[in-house]
């Protein structure tokens, strides 16, 4: 049987996604599933069920991401990796991650159905706190796995009503082992949404990431004068939130004056006193930078802070900037980039090569084994919201991908770079 002969159940991939989309589904259709909340354990504990019912072997490691393994002929033959996360942002979509690894599962039920010979074995992952939205930074549980983060760093984290990411791990039941770390890895493909609006208006079925961009998290803090609204005149103040906007506007128009990659959001502010009748005396906000040329963000980070470190002596506010993450661009296995185009093309789907704006644990697993990433359209472009959608065909096609890609790397020797 060749590999053009196999193709998903996308009836039974949607019943699953279906299923998942209940455990912290919101009113607006979305999901707010925390990493290590009840939620979270809800989620993990169908998830191993769905494991065990496909007869696969489930192991947790001591970061609690779960693993389940379909052994190959060789035993000693290094595994193929794939999957994603199950955690979502507090009002997240149904397929961010999710997709990722519910495809896996179906692309190894379709290999058992087919008693498929597989020379090496497969092993799907779910990884913890890929989102970051409870407890920063992101990717976490890749992190721990490939040695980007140290163990005391991970479970150290807290959230911010100052519980402990390893407390919390350990309340859900999902502490294991490090014995039971991915190890011997050959290979790690990951399917995910695109999260933008590219291949949607490009009407391209299939993305072929080569990479992802180099991103940094920082936190601004600008302190000025809190005082009455008033009678404190207009040319007195020392205005700590309107000197904090025309930085963030700064920052807006500097990035886009430099290139159409580069990209930079403020996405979280708190300002105090948070009173409808006081002059702002403290402002604190984030960045997040992007690009995938690491020198360019570089440069574009210090440009930034030169900037609204000039607004801030001309405010007369003070301004304290802490990074509070950073991570270099990746750039993915040119052979697994290969054997995606090559299958797409078998496949008869659209598609093109492209550049990740967003962090994916394939980020960190990029740092251990060869790594590639297939993106399917995401419905105008939106992510992270409760109105993140692809479409069923979307979906098919991109595990169609992921199935005959798992099946050249496991049913063949073949050697990664």
């Amino acid at each position: 049987m060749t590999e053009q002969t196999l193709f998903i159940n996308i009836e039974r991939l949607m019943s699953t996604i279906e299923e998942s989309a209940k455990i912290g589904q919101l009113d607006g259709g979305g999901i707010c599933r925390l990493a290590l909340t009840d939620e979270d354990k809800n989620m993990r504990d169908l998830y191993i069920q769905w494991l065990e019912s496909a007869g696969l072997n489930v192991r947790v490691d001591d970061f609690g991401n779960i693993y389940g393994r379909k052994e190959g002929k060789n035993l000693d033959a290094s595994a193929v990796l794939i999957g994603s996360h199950l955690d979502t942002q507090p009002e997240g979509g149904r397929y961010d991650g999710i997709l990722g690894v519910l495809s896996g599962l179906e692309v190894l039920k379709v290999l058992n159905e087919n008693q498929m010979e597989l020379e090496r074995p497969i092993e799907l992952v779910c990884f913890t706190n890929e989102e970051g939205a409870r407890f920063e930074p992101p990717i976490l549980g890749a992190g721990g796995l490939t040695g980007v983060f140290s163990e005391d760093f991970i479970f150290t984290r807290q959230d911010k009503y100052g519980e402990l990411f390893l407390d919390e791990l350990k309340r859900i039941g999902y502490h294991g082992s490090k014995d039971n770390r991915a190890a011997n890895i050959h290979s790690f493909l990951e399917l995910h949404i695109e999260q933008g609006p590219v291949l949607e208006r490009k009407e391209l079925d299939i993305g072929v990431v080569t990479g992802i961009q180099g991103m940094n998290w920082l936190e601004v803090k600008v302190t000025g004068q809190a005082d009455h609204a008033g009678p404190t005149p207009m040319t007195m103040r020392k205005d700590a939130l309107m000197a904090a906007a025309k930085m963030m506007i700064e920052i807006q128009e500097t990035i886009k004056n430099h290139d159409n990659e580069a990209t930079a959001t403020v996405g979280r502010v708190d300002l105090s006193p948070h009173s409808i009748n006081c002059v702002p005396g403290e402002v604190v906000f984030s960045i997040d930078i992007r690009h995938s040329v690491d020198a360019v963000r570089e440069q574009l980070l210090e440009l930034v802070q030169q900037k609204i470190s000039i607004i801030a002596v001309t405010e007369q506010v003070h301004i304290e900037i802490n990074q509070i993450w950073e991570t270099p661009a990746s750039h993915f296995s040119s052979e697994l980039i290969h054997l995606i185009s090559e299958s797409a093309e078998q496949l008869s789907y659209s598609h093109q090569k492209m550049i990740s704006g967003a962090g994916h644990d394939a980020k960190y697993m990029n740092e251990i084994a060869p790594t590639a990433m297939i993106f399917v359209p995401s419905v105008d472009g939106k992510s992270h919201c409760q109105e993140e959608f692809t479409k069923q065909e979307a979906i098919e096609k991109g595990a169609n991908v992921l199935l005959h890609v798992v099946s050249k790397l496991a049913a063949e020797k073949v050697h990664a770079h």
